[in-house]
């Protein structure tokens, strides 16, 4: 049985001719994106670069919710205006990453499992509090000689189930990320085989655990060969695996799937998007399709801003930019 207004949450989270912004890089995450344009990893940096995105003029038109980290959520503009505050006045739904990142599965060499289920329903109903609407949790699953084993698969899926429904009964909604990572020289049809079984898995973990999947959003990987491989699949390809995949792995009561752009380049991200979401008009699949990007969207107009208050509207014109490219993607109608 399904909450209306969690149901009502997700849908507006993938509503047509919008996409996620996944701005909940850890420190140590945006201090490598940092430090690649020169600009030193403090609180203030960090908060003069993300307020610098969130207050991007009509950024509501092609962003419907915002991935927000833990320090982020209470931060506020130079006005005093609160980021939530802001997104709000924008249309735009705050919503946090809640996981403690990944860790090395014991007995699984080369695979990892997401740990920050310990105390996570107190700390979720002090991020509602704080007026986070939905959240995130990203498992990681590594393709590479004999790997992935099942283990690794059954203990991530179990964890997205379990942080599901925890989630689910403090009331928000769940964005749940099962990520095959595209790090390796494996073929595309070796990526659909791991994503496959990778997504029947958590399913069969999330109806385990009673999670209404009415009320929630997938955020997986397309189908993709690996960084390294030496024919890498076209759009075309990628377009025609990623959907086939989906049609036999998720349920049409997910409102949604937010694709992750997982180390992809900026354009091919894009392009990617606009091809999957064509064929998947062409065979009627249930769901929105839409994206919920970190560099996808930020690689441009981090180099746009390099720490700089006086290249604030260069970097928000080059978000603005990526922004609409993805829209128009997201809605099959880019054009590069």
């Amino acid at each position: 049985m399904t909450s209306a207004s969690l149901n009502e949450i997700a849908r507006a989270m993938v509503q047509p001719g919008k996409g996620i912004l996944a701005a909940d890089e850890s420190t140590g995450t945006i201090k490598r994106r940092f430090d690649a344009i020169g600009v030193e990893n403090t609180e203030e940096n960090r908060r003069q670069y993300r307020g610098a995105l969130f207050a991007t003029e009509d950024i509501g038109d092609y962003i419907s919710g915002v991935i927000l980290f833990e320090e982020t959520l209470t931060q506020a503009h130079d006005d005093d205006t609160t980021f939530v505050e802001k997104m709000r006045s924008q249309g735009v739904i705050p919503g946090i990453k809640v996981d403690k990142s990944t860790h090395p599965l014991a007995g699984a060499p080369g695979e990892v499992i997401t740990e920050g289920l310990d105390g996570l329903r107190d700390r979720l109903e002090t991020y509602k509090g704080q007026g986070a609407e939905f959240t995130k949790w990203r498992a990681v699953i590594n393709i590479g000689k004999d790997i992935p084993s099942d283990n690794a698969i059954n203990a991530n899926a179990h964890a997205l189930a379990r942080y599901a429904a925890l989630v689910q009964e403090v009331g928000l909604v769940p964005i749940v990320e099962p990520e095959v990572m595209m790090d390796g020289d494996h073929s595309i049809d070796r990526c659909f085989e791991v994503t496959e079984k990778t997504l029947l898995r958590t399913f069969d973990e999330l109806l385990s655990q009673n999670v209404a999947l009415e009320d929630m959003v997938l955020k997986p990987n397309m189908v993709l060969s690996g960084k390294d491989a030496q024919n890498r699949a076209s759009a075309a390809e990628v377009a025609e695996q990623t959907v086939n995949c989906f049609l036999r792995s998720v349920p049409a009561a997910v409102p949604g799937i937010a694709f992750l752009s997982g180390g992809q380049g900026d354009e091919e991200a894009t392009v990617n998007l606009d091809a999957i979401v064509k064929y998947a008009k062409s065979v009627n699949a249930p769901w929105q399709l839409t994206y919920s990007y970190g560099r996808g969207l930020q690689a441009a107009p981090q180099q746009a801003w390099l720490g700089k208050a006086e290249n604030v509207p260069a970097a928000q014109k080059a978000f603005q930019e990526r922004g609409r490219a993805n829209a128009a993607a997201r809605e099959g109608r880019y054009v590069a």
